[in-house]
């Protein structure tokens, strides 16, 4: 389907033998595989990151069937650095991993057969990638000429550490009870694609939210002495 970087997360058996087996004609894609040991290695310096998934969530997230999916990602290709992510052959992705990701892909099966298996799930969504590309159409892109690189994966992820942080000093957000603010928030922000210079805008906020916090502390702390 023309995709040639293949990440592996943590696989139990590689190389194996199986695994050339299966990848017959493609066995070069298989030789250049990149083997991490984390989910987080895998998509660090993606702006966009995909996953699949066949279950419904308690709090639904940006989805599409693999059509609408390949449109809408076709364009950032030349761009971006972008994952689609696939999960285990016995359970997916978990919910944690696909909170991770900007956008989840569901393929509307039957709901007597709403799972298939993995290389069934890879190759339906490719197949789709690959019909965008071949029909030789750009699509209208309001992304096309941003003036900013987007913001990579692991970047965005320290955004994260550093707001539930702050929420933490502020007491907005009580760790032993803590509900789905961030789960929300990661949805909230994961609909917005931020670049660069977004990201590193808000944590200038955050830094400014703390200091304050801390200035009201000790000026409590010192009218109480």
């Amino acid at each position: 389907m023309g995709l040639e970087d293949l990440y592996l997360v943590a696989p139990k058996s590689f190389p194996h033998e199986r695994a050339g087996w299966r990848a017959a004609s493609a066995g070069d894609i298989l030789e250049r595989a990149t083997v991490v040991d984390t989910f987080e290695e895998a998509i660090a310096d993606c702006s966009l990151v995909v996953g699949t998934s066949a279950r419904g969530r308690r709090i639904p997230w940006p989805l599409l069937n693999p059509r609408a999916c390949a449109e809408q990602v076709y364009p950032e290709l030349s761009q971006s650095s972008v994952a689609f992510v696939f999960g285990r052959e016995d359970r997916g992705l978990t919910n944690e991993e696909l909170q991770r990701c900007n956008l989840h892909v569901h393929i509307p099966s039957s709901e007597e057969y709403s799972s298939l298996n993995l290389g069934m799930a890879v190759q339906v969504i490719t197949y789709e990638l690959r019909m965008r590309y071949l029909s030789g159409e750009l699509s209208d892109n309001a992304l096309q000429e941003w003036d900013t690189p987007f913001a990579r994966h692991e970047d965005i992820e320290r955004f994260f550490v550093h707001l539930e942080q702050t929420l933490i000093d502020m007491k907005f957000l009580k760790p032993s009870a803590p509900k789905q603010l961030m789960t929300r928030l990661r949805r909230l922000f994961g609909r917005t694609r931020m670049d660069d210079l977004e990201v590193n805008m808000l944590r200038g906020v955050l830094t400014s939210a703390q200091q304050w916090v801390e200035k009201g502390r000790a000026e409590v702390a010192k009218k109480d002495r």
